[in-house]
């Protein structure tokens, strides 16, 4: 597989794979073997600096091309990234521990679907409407960073690329340093597309030999960050003295409320959807799973039932459902706060601590279901990112609502109940950017993002659009 990462200890920068302005190198690791797969070449500040150089001056000429250009241009990359499909699925599995099944059905479409979602919006994107003799213009708001993190790395790239350059924006992306590989094929996709030199560049490194310069640089207009919630305000200090825009998504604690009429055998599977999948390392999983304490107990029987599907193992196995988390030190972070909830009183009915039976290397966790779980515990109030569900009860509806909104982030969240328009109502009393209703899954046309500390501005969809503009208001326009 080394051979497909042959740009691995290059830069792409204005429109060249280059040669590192420093020698410095990074293991990437296979979290399910703990074998390297290959290296990476890690920048520094000059590094960072030729990359933000190429963006800039490409700037004018890329912010001038017509709708239709940039149309075409994201179309040839959704044909190329259609051809490079399985080199991205592989090496998903392989950088970070998606399950093939996982990789090839969720990981490495929603790159794809950012794109083809950033044609159709493209094709009627607002960018002038008149308002009396008012013309108001969106404006592509310049050169962007962009910060992605390891979790889903091809969506979180491609989330943010395909908006910045279907509105005209110029960028430099810094990918995780510990899934980065998906990144090198991204930018040899952009570069087989045509993509102009200068427009798009990457640069590897960490957040602060790189991310930090990006964020503090004062030729950068915009920083996008998808990341922990501590590292999105070291970027928004970091930005403050050049004023520049900030968009963050960060992290999330978000609960599930099941009301009592809720079909509680549908509840208990889509708990475990909520929370299991990519071995809970999402920012937007619902890792706080609320219940009438009448029924707990008819709930946790049949969760226990249904967790007992969840296969965790090799990611290359087809059988496997949860690979391993993505690194040594996620892996410790989670086993710590497994210990934490037993520690603090709550009962672990599915897991535990230790590795999963059978398995003597990798990352790997046992997916644990913890109940007897309350509000002010670490595991009812910190982000894991690890399959970790918190089971908490409620005595009645505004406790329950009470309850969801007690958190520090405000990301996600979801209701179940038998009846739509209550679902709907107790929907909108939750403090959270986003809430699925009965299982209703993301949507790539709706905005993604949260309130609180899990950050400020949304991508996906049109209003992802919005993020890389800026509005100008041209008074005393008349038509031509």
């Amino acid at each position: 597989m080394t051979e497909l990462y042959a740009n691995a200890t290059k830069f792409y920068i204005d429109g060249k794979w280059v040669t590192p302005t420093s020698s410095a190198v990074l293991d990437v690791i296979n979290p399910a073997t703990e074998q390297v797969i290959t290296q990476i070449a890690m920048g520094g500040k000059n590094d960072a600096d030729l990359a933000v150089a190429a963006a800039k001056a490409a700037f004018p000429t890329y912010s001038a091309t017509s709708r239709e250009e940039r149309l075409a241009l994201l179309e040839k990359i959704a044909e190329i990234y259609k051809r490079r499909f399985a080199d991205l699925t592989a090496t998903v599995t392989a950088e970070m521990g998606a399950p093939t099944s996982l990789a090839n059905q969720a990981q490495v479409p929603a790159g794809l679907g950012h794109v083809l979602t950033a044609v159709e919006i493209l094709r009627n994107y607002p960018f002038e409407q008149v308002r009396g003799t008012t013309m108001l213009r969106r404006e592509p708001v310049g050169v962007c960073a962009m910060i992605t993190p390891w979790n889903w790395p091809v969506n979180q790239i491609m989330c943010k690329v395909a908006p910045a350059l279907a509105t005209g924006c110029t960028m430099v992306l810094k990918p995780s340093e510990i899934a980065p590989l998906s990144a090198v094929l991204v930018a040899e996709i952009l570069e087989e597309a045509g993509v102009p030199a200068g427009v798009f560049n990457l640069v590897h490194g960490d957040g602060p030999s790189v991310g930090s310069v990006l964020s503090a640089h004062p030729d950068i207009d915009m920083v996008s960050f998808t990341g922990s919630t501590r590292a999105g305000i070291l970027v928004s200090k970091n930005a403050a003295d050049t004023v520049k825009r900030v968009s963050l998504e960060l992290g999330g604690k978000s609960a599930n409320i099941v009301l009592p009429d809720a079909d509680l055998a549908k509840a208990a599977k889509g708990a475990l959807v909520g929370c299991f999948p990519n071995t809970g390392q999402s920012c937007n999983a619902t890792t706080r799973l609320l219940v009438h304490e009448d029924q707990r107990d008819e709930l946790v029987g049949l969760i226990k039932k249904a967790a007992e599907g969840f296969t965790t193992g090799d990611p290359q196995s087809k059988e496997t459902a949860l690979g391993p988390l993505v690194s040594k030190t996620q892996f410790d972070k989670v086993q710590g706060l497994i210990q934490a909830g037993l520690d603090e009183g709550a009962e672990a009915v599915v897991g535990g601590v230790g590795l999963p039976d059978g398995l003597d290397k990798g990352y790997f966790v046992r997916p644990t279901v913890f109940v007897g779980v309350t509000p002010d515990m670490r595991i009812a109030r910190e982000e894991i990112f690890g399959p970790v569900l918190s089971v908490i009860t409620y005595r009645d509806e505004d406790e329950a609502i009470q309850i969801a909104n007690d958190s520090e982030y405000g990301l996600s969240g979801a209701v179940q109940s038998a009846d739509p328009a209550h679902a709907f109502q107790v929907a909108s009393k939750i403090r959270t950017g986003m809430v699925g209703l009965n299982g209703a899954g993301p949507d790539f046309t709706a905005p993604f993002g949260g309130y609180k500390q899990s950050g400020n501005g949304r991508e996906w969809g049109e209003q992802g659009f919005d993020e890389f503009t800026e509005v100008k208001a041209i008074m005393g326009y008349q038509p031509a």
